[in-house]
């Protein structure tokens, strides 16, 4: 028997829509009622899309780079995301900023929003992300510093327990010449926040 005839399909979308049809009647729900008879399998492949990130590598949108003299910061602002909780399975919507000092070689900038895209379609906790973002970055481009902020809104805080819409979770994580270098974490956070440091006339 081949590789793909006994490895199992990497989202087993059948057994995502027993077990919506089990919680439906678990609640108190008739999933047989015409409303909900094809809630299932849009649940399923809903969660194959949120989920996706588990099956992809994003490190290999990083293998990609060009050899530049360029030694100043790069900076990718207000990248778009949305990820999932992993402790109840709720969604967080928010922005990345990624910046990086390179080390001899640049990635594409649309890259760096394909990593945020790809890491961001798992079940996982904000703090974990932004590490993992981080760590990519260093390990993948060898920059002399990398910085990683996120913001995000959690539904687990906005529409269940506490209930406090509006609030945002603000991460970071910090890697190189920005652990090490006062100014150059000031500057990275300066530019993150919409503020012009004053190197700009």
């Amino acid at each position: 028997m081949s590789d793909s005839e006994s490895s199992p399909p990497p989202i087993d979308l059948p057994r995502i829509e027993r077990a919506v049809r089990e919680i439906l009647a678990a609640v108190g729900e008739d999933p047989e009622r015409n409303g909900l008879l094809d809630t299932p399998g849009r649940v399923a492949r809903m969660y194959a899309e949120l989920f996706s990130g588990l099956h992809q590598d994003p490190g290999r949108h990083l293998k990609r780079v060009f050899e530049e003299t360029y030694d100043e910061m790069v900076l990718v602002r207000d990248i778009s995301f949305n990820s999932m909780c992993e402790h109840h399975l709720l969604p967080f919507i928010g922005v990345a900023h990624v910046g990086y000092v390179p080390n001899g070689k640049v990635a594409g900038l649309s890259k760096l929003a394909r990593v945020v895209e790809e890491i961001s379609k798992r079940p996982q906790v904000q703090e974990r992300m932004t590490e993992h973002i981080a760590d990519l970055m260093e390990s993948e481009l060898k920059a002399k510093g990398v910085v990683v902020v996120l913001e995000a809104s959690h539904s687990c805080m906005t529409i269940r327990g506490v209930r406090k819409p509006g609030s945002l979770t603000i991460t970071s994580a910090v890697r190189g010449l920005f652990r090490t270098n006062e100014s150059s974490r000031a500057e990275a956070f300066s530019l993150i926040n919409g503020r012009p440091s004053n190197f700009i006339n």
